[in-house]
Parts: C-alpha cells; sequence; structure tokens
C-alpha cells in the first residue's frame, strides 16, 4: 500500500481551515456586558436556591422539630404544650372568618385576632380609601397565662394553636386547639353568623386537670391600642373610653384620663373608640377584674396615630379542673339602634348622658332624628329637627318671656318700695312679696321655664356628638358633620382655639349674642337690684359677650353638626320672641290685668311663698331680740 504524503496544497488548505474557525469563534464570543449579566444571572439563581434550602429548613426545624434535642428543649421550656410545637399548624399562618360587614384574620400563634376590619367603613374621610381596621399590626393582644402542675407559666400568646374551619349552615366556624396531647387541649372557637358585627367566642378545655395547677383561676388578659379613625385626633380622644357592665346590670367607664380601676363581677368590657368600639362580653361574670386606661394623646400635632392603650386583665375560674366560657365578640360601629337590639346592655356604651339627658336622646332625640334622616339629608334633617324641638318649647319660651313683661311692668312699684324701706331690708323683701302677692306674679315663674328648656340643651351636647350617622355625611361648606367644618386653615395654632376656623360656630356666636343680648336686656328690666347681693346688671352685660365667645373658642373643633344645631336653635329661639314680644304680649293689657289683680282679694301664697315669709318673720324676730 501506498503511503500518502501531505502536500504544499493540503497543508494550505488546513491552514485556511484553522484561520476561517478562529475567526468564527472570535466574532461569536460574548461581550463583557453580556459575560456580567450571565454571570449577575447564574448567582441570582444560586442565591434563590440556597435561600430556598434555607427557608426550608428553618420551615422544618420550626414547625416539626423530629430532633430530639429539640424535642427535649421544647418540652423544658412548654412542658406538656410541647406537643402542639411538633404540630404542622406550628406555623405563622393565618385564618380568615368573613361576611358583608367584618372581615377577621385569626392567627395560629396566640390563636387570637389579629387583624379585624369593618367593610363599610372608611378612615378619617369617604375619600381617604382606607377602611376602619381596629385590629392591626400587633396594635391588639389576648393571652391567658397558664400556670403548671410544675409552676411554670405559659402564656398562649406565645404558642401555636391549630386551626379547624367548617361552615355551619350560614355560620363560620373556627376551632383554635392549643394541644397538649391527641385529646388535651385549649380551645377557643369562633363562631361567625353572616350579616352580624357580633360572633360568639368559646374559651374551654378538656383534658387538662392533670397538666395544668387548677387550683386558682387563670388571667385572660386583652389589651388594645386604638388607632385614630377621624380627622381630629384630639377631639376623638375625649370621646374615647374604656366602658363596662358589672354587678348583674350596673354600668360605668375610666374616663378620658389615665386610670386604674379593679371591679367586681364583669360582664363586658367595651373599648369605646368615639363611633367604634370592640367589646368582650361573657355570660358567667369575672369574679374580680383589673381594667386600665391610658390616654396617648399628649400632644396633638405629635400624637397623631393612636388614641388611648387600654388593658383588662379578667381570671377565668376553674371548673372540676376545667375552664368553659360563654363568650362573645363584638367589632363594628359605636351605633345606638345597633347595639340595643342586642338586648345585652350595649346601648349604655353610647355617651348619651346620665338621668334625664339620656332619657331626651334615647326616648326622644334618636327617635325623632332617626326619623327625620331616614328621607332627608341630615344637614336638612338636623335644621327640620331643631325646628320641632323649638316649636315644641316656644309655650315654654312664652311663660318664660310673659313672666319677665310682668315683672318689667312693677318694677317701677318695687322701686319705690327699694326707695321707702331702703334702710329695712327685712322690711322691704315682705312687702315686694306682698306685692307679687297681691298683683298675681310669680317672680319664680320666669325661671322654671327656663329650667325645663335646660336638660334638652344638655342632651343636644351629648347626642350630636356621638350620632354615628353624622360621619362623613356632609352639608354646605361642612365635609363631615361629625367633626369641624373647616373654611380656612391657620398658619400657626391658637390655645383653645386650634389651627383653624370653622364657620358654623361662628355663626351660632353670633346668633347667641343676639339672643342673649335681647334676653339679658330684658331680665335686667324686669329684675330690681336687691342689697346684698351682686350687681346682676353687670353680670348680665358680661355674659352678652362672654357666651359668644366661649361658644367661638371650644366649638371650633366640635362636630359641625352640633355647631349647626345650636345655631338654627338660637336663631329660632330668637325669632319666637320677637314674635312674642312684638305681636302678643301687650305690656298695656298686662299693666291693666296686675291693676285689676290688685282689687281682687289676694290669693292664697303659695307653699314656697309662705316659707319665705316665715323665714323673713323669723329672721325680723331674731334682729328684734338682739336690739334689746
Amino acid at each position: 500500500m501506498e503511503k500518502k504524503k501531505l502536500d504544499l496544497n493540503s497543508i494550505i488548505g488546513f491552514g485556511l481551515i484553522f484561520i476561517i474557525m478562529v475567526w468564527i469563534m472570535y466574532n461569536n464570543q460574548p461581550t463583557k456586558a453580556e459575560i456580567a449579566a450571565e454571570k449577575a444571572k447564574k448567582e441570582q439563581v444560586e442565591k434563590a436556591k440556597q435561600s430556598t434550602a434555607t427557608e426550608v429548613k428553618v420551615a422544618e426545624v420550626a414547625v416539626v422539630p423530629t430532633d430530639s434535642v429539640q424535642v427535649a428543649k421544647l418540652q423544658s421550656t412548654l412542658g406538656s404544650f410541647a406537643y402542639s410545637a411538633t404540630l404542622p399548624s406550628a406555623k405563622a399562618d393565618f385564618t380568615v372568618l368573613e361576611n358583608n360587614l367584618v372581615k377577621l384574620t385569626i392567627a395560629n400563634k396566640g390563636g387570637y385576632i389579629t387583624e379585624a376590619t369593618l367593610k363599610n367603613f372608611k378612615q378619617f374621610s369617604k375619600n381617604s380609601g382606607k377602611l376602619v381596621q381596629l385590629v392591626k399590626d400587633n396594635n391588639a393582644n389576648l393571652n391567658i397565662a397558664l400556670q403548671t402542675k410544675d409552676n411554670h407559666v405559659l402564656n398562649t400568646k406565645d404558642m401555636f394553636f391549630e386551626p379547624t374551619l367548617v361552615k355551619v349552615g350560614t355560620n363560620q366556624v373556627l376551632s383554635m386547639k392549643l394541644k397538649a396531647g391527641e385529646n388535651q387541649f385549649l380551645e377557643y372557637k369562633y363562631v361567625l353568623k353572616a350579616d352580624d358585627y357580633m360572633l360568639d367566642f368559646d374559651v374551654r378545655s378538656q383534658g387538662l386537670a392533670s397538666v395544668l395547677n387548677t387550683s386558682k383561676p387563670a388571667d385572660l388578659e386583652w389589651s388594645l391600642k386604638g388607632y385614630r379613625n377621624e380627622k381630629s385626633v384630639s377631639y376623638e380622644n375625649t370621646l374615647t373610653d374604656l366602658v363596662y357592665e358589672y354587678e348583674g346590670g350596673k354600668d360605668s367607664c375610666l374616663g378620658h384620663s389615665n386610670k386604674e380601676e379593679s371591679v367586681n363581677e364583669v360582664t363586658y368590657v367595651a373599648y369605646k373608640q368615639h363611633f367604634f368600639t370592640s367589646i368582650l362580653l361573657s355570660k358567667t361574670p369575672f369574679k374580680t377584674s383589673k381594667l386600665e386606661s391610658q390616654n396617648l394623646v399628649k400632644d396633638a400635632k405629635v400624637d397623631t396615630v393612636f388614641t388611648k392603650n387600654f388593658k383588662a386583665t379578667m381570671p377565668l375560674a376553674f371548673n372540676n379542673g376545667e375552664v368553659d366560657y360563654k363568650m362573645n365578640w363584638y367589632y363594628g360601629p359605636a351605633d345606638y339602634k345597633l347595639l340595643n337590639a342586642y338586648d345585652r346592655n350595649l346601648d349604655e356604651i353610647i355617651s348619651f348622658g346620665w338621668g334625664i339627658f339620656g332619657w331626651i336622646n334615647k326616648c326622644i332625640f334618636v327617635q325623632l332624628f332617626g326619623f327625620l334622616g331616614s328621607f332627608l339629608s341630615l344637614g336638612i334633617a338636623i335644621i327640620v329637627f331643631t325646628v320641632i324641638i323649638k316649636l315644641a318649647m316656644s309655650p315654654i319660651t312664652y311663660k318664660s318671656f310673659l313672666s319677665q313683661a310682668k315683672m318689667k311692668v312693677l318694677r317701677p312699684e318695687i322701686n319705690e318700695l327699694n326707695e321707702k324701706f331702703g334702710k329695712d331690708p327685712m322690711k322691704k323683701q315682705q312687702e315686694t312679696m306682698k306685692l307679687y302677692n297681691k298683683a298675681g306674679v310669680n317672680p319664680m315663674a320666669g325661671c322654671i321655664p327656663a329650667l325645663i328648656q335646660m336638660p334638652f340643651m344638655f342632651a343636644s351636647f351629648r347626642y350630636f356628638p356621638s350620632a354615628i350617622e353624622l360621619r362623613q355625611q356632609g352639608f354646605l361648606w361642612a365635609d363631615d358633620l361629625s367633626s369641624y367644618d373647616s373654611i380656612f386653615k391657620l398658619p400657626f395654632t391658637i390655645p383653645l382655639y386650634g389651627d383653624h376656623v370653622s364657620l358654623f360656630p361662628i355663626l351660632a356666636s353670633i346668633a347667641i349674642f343676639f339672643y342673649t343680648k335681647m334676653t339679658m336686656g330684658d331680665q335686667q328690666m324686669a329684675a330690681p337690684q336687691q342689697d346684698g347681693m351682686p350687681d346682676m346688671g353687670k353680670i348680665m352685660k358680661m355674659m352678652v359677650y362672654i357666651s359668644p365667645v366661649m361658644m367661638l373658642i371650644f366649638f371650633n373643633n366640635y362636630g359641625s353638626g352640633l355647631s349647626l344645631y345650636n345655631f338654627i336653635s338660637n336663631l329660632i329661639t330668637l325669632g319666637i320672641m320677637l314674635v312674642i314680644k312684638n305681636y302678643i304680649v301687650d305690656p298695656v293689657k298686662i299693666h291693666a290685668q296686675i291693676q285689676e289683680n290688685k282689687l281682687k282679694e289676694p290669693k292664697k301664697p303659695s307653699k314656697f311663698q309662705q316659707k319665705m315669709q316665715q323665714a323673713m318673720e323669723q329672721a325680723e324676730a331674731q334682729k328684734a331680740l338682739k336690739k334689746k
């Protein structure tokens, strides 16, 4: 066989092929940017793999500790409840209960509500885009301190519950079990009904008599740091309070300052935040409860997130070694009609005032304003409501003005008595009372009608700030009748007044100025100066200016609905009095009637006049004895 040799042409051909391949490789080589991008991509993928591996490893350790050392460590700290930490549910997971009104999120860790969102209410303003959340971002806590047989104290908020969610009809039922064994557990049972803010909440234990020290109660601790939900944090804070029911139906509150109280037989605790409230109710009264409230608004310019910090510590008594309490949660609006419908005395959470003030608000204001608000815009409803109230009071206003007119007619004769018996005050007083009796005039007749109207005025100061119907409802320039109606923002803050100018308080101040000027002038003309008494004329003149200034200052930060009511109220009263003065009450006829009364046989003095007469006679007798 002939041996092949490489000739010159072959060598040249191989050389050309090599050069072409080098050229191709050079042109297909990635640029520096492409190399850097590819390197970054590889590093990112590698990091993701490592991160995933780390998370899985941590989760495996946290959720299902199978290592005997870890299990032993858990048992040393959690005792029998270490069992709960070995279950798949021992992780940072959540269960949601939701209906058309409220959305509740319950955490595996602690088994309590970590979010409570009201789906039909906006925070701050109706265009804020934020829903009211009574519970969020760890502002609330629920914990039961469990004392074990070996004197360890375990906190349920630090341990994992096992959730089981089922649906029974339209009800959502969530069972959260903190397990010490397969059939040993502490259970929180939540039942949320359709279209209801209130849910059932049962706390019970099973098989824990051998695990826990049941010789003394376990303390249930519920705390909440109230978020601000309204435009004015200072105004909202004044209407935020801890309210509770105790001893079979009594109710009370802690007030607005920092306070602690120990209360017996508590059946509900409510953390009221102006227009919203969080309530824990129990069918079995808590024997002795410690209630705490802390004011968090020291400076309204700085402290703008929270209003008050609430805390309640309540004992859960063991019965035959187990706990079994039937309770309820309520997260929703502080609406009088809604709370009253539960028939659990929850309407007392609304601060309508005590005694007759509360009665007027509940029986008259709530019913009448609710009716008007059902078919009128709420601004118009306030005006119509005020007109009806003032017209109903007009006969009383007439009686008061008539009494002042009679006193004004008698003033010249009273002045004569003052001159005649100026050196003998007792004799002057006796003769003045005789004149009143002879003329058929009761000097107290003008005061009684005014006193009758006072409860309605004070009731309005309680009603309008508590009327949730006004929240975020606009009227004219006011965008929210439950808050101030600012028309101008000041570049500075005036003490007691604020950093804005509200228009309705200005209008109300103007109306009250003219009303006070008219009524004070008539009273000054009617009431003679008494010896030894302060000069009422000067005091009344001062009140003409003090009342409007007080209205202007203090109502600048109040709800515009209340200022609108006061403006219309004083305006109507002013109009009624002008009509009575100019068209109804005739001073000439009154004078003639008084003169006619003088000719008649004097009426038997009233009991009040008799007592006054007796007191003056006794004083006169003592004076005569001293002279002897």
